[in-house]
């Protein structure tokens, strides 16, 4: 090594470089010419650790641990499982880090047997919505009841361009039936088809996606072959990941932080009904929403938001042209976004918007 470096030296490479190319820095390459071109001897005076330990293993005994941890009953099994059940039948043949030493010189040291390998993780949802039903969203959350230990369970479905809520129930068990059939309920309020194909002068039709998270209702058979009838595609949440369904969140948030909301708990089924339909009016034809520039959801899931904020801009400018001097280069944006979101994607990684659709799929 020392000479391929003179040479490369000589026809003009910095030593720097070529140490890099053999992976060794200039220091190393001092005391090598040092040891082995001046004085030296030439011999490695590196002080090692050799060490005779009394109390080392046997091969023997090595190889006696190898062959209990790929026994049929221990092949699947962690030292930390293995050397206690050894415990339990009067063995000790070595401590729980000798097992992991050993294991790990013999390439052994990970998931072994028939354990499940490790999941890969799941890729994050990205869903656009740029007209009403596009992307729905919905849950389930949780109403108390006068009994201890009873709840109610409340279903909402959420449009996510236009944040109204198209379809809610309340009922007394968690079930994907009732999902499946409060979906088909909100298809046929919204007048929502399944999409017949691409015409010869007809626009691209896009599938209606409904997103939630990993429950049991949601992941449901029952409730897969349903919305497969009405022709709807369906997103999940990454495991453990609450961010992934924020408008569904952030409306049980309102639900609960709501300043009539029942101090006690719901007396009946009835009574819960009674409450959850008032809130549902009072949000989609009342409540001006922020992420929709303070326009209610029906306004915007209508298409009347566009003239309401039009002419918000219209009384803005006019103030401005009355008394210039009080205002800096512009007034208030008050243009509806034309798109929103699940993880929008950075613009380093902006894939073709296009495919929003394929990777709910």
């Amino acid at each position: 090594m020392i000479e391929l470096i003179g040479e490369a030296n000589a026809a003009g490479a910095r030593l720097l470089s070529a140490c890099g190319e053999i992976g060794i820095c200039l220091r190393t390459l001092k005391r090598w010419r040092k040891a082995f071109g001046g004085d030296g001897d030439g011999e490695d005076r590196r002080k090692g650790s050799p060490r005779d330990v009394a109390h080392r293993l046997s091969e023997e005994e090595r190889q006696r641990i190898l062959l209990t941890c790929n026994q049929p009953e221990y092949a699947s099994l962690p030292p930390g499982q293995i050397v206690p059940a050894l415990a339990d039948q009067g063995l000790f043949i070595g401590s729980e880090s000798s097992f992991y030493r050993i294991l790990h010189q013999a390439g052994q040291c990970h998931r072994r047997g028939r354990a499940r390998l490790p999941q890969e993780p799941r890729s994050m949802p990205r869903l656009m919505a740029d007209r009403p039903n596009a992307v729905w969203s919905w849950d389930i959350t949780y109403l108390p009841t006068t009994v201890r230990g009873v709840w109610l369970y409340l279903y909402l479905v959420i449009d996510v361009w236009s944040r109204k809520v198209v379809a809610w129930d309340v009922a007394e068990v968690e079930s994907a039936d009732i999902a499946a059939d409060l979906v088909q309920r909100a298809c046929l309020k919204e007048r929502y088809r399944r999409p017949r194909g691409f015409g010869a002068n007809q626009p691209p039709q896009q599938p209606l996606i409904l997103h939630a998270d990993n429950g049991n209702a949601m992941r449901a058979a029952t409730l897969e072959s349903r919305l497969e009838e009405l022709g709807v595609l369906r997103s999940f949440s990454r495991p453990r990941v609450s961010n992934d369904n924020p408008f569904s969140e952030a409306l049980f948030r309102t639900v609960k932080y709501r300043p009539d909301y029942p101090n006690r708990p719901f007396a009946s089924n009835e009574e819960a009904c009674e409450w959850v339909r008032t809130f549902v009016d009072w949000y989609n034809h009342q409540h001006r929403h922020s992420g929709i520039k303070f326009v209610t959801p029906h306004q915007r899931h209508s298409g009347t938001a566009m003239a309401i904020c039009q002419q918000r801009a219209n009384v803005y400018e006019k103030a401005r042209q009355a008394h210039p001097r009080r205002w800096s280069l512009s007034t208030r944006c008050w243009r509806q976004p034309e798109e929103v979101w699940i993880n929008k994607p950075t613009e380093e990684s902006d894939p073709i918007r296009a495919l929003h659709l394929i990777e709910a799929a």
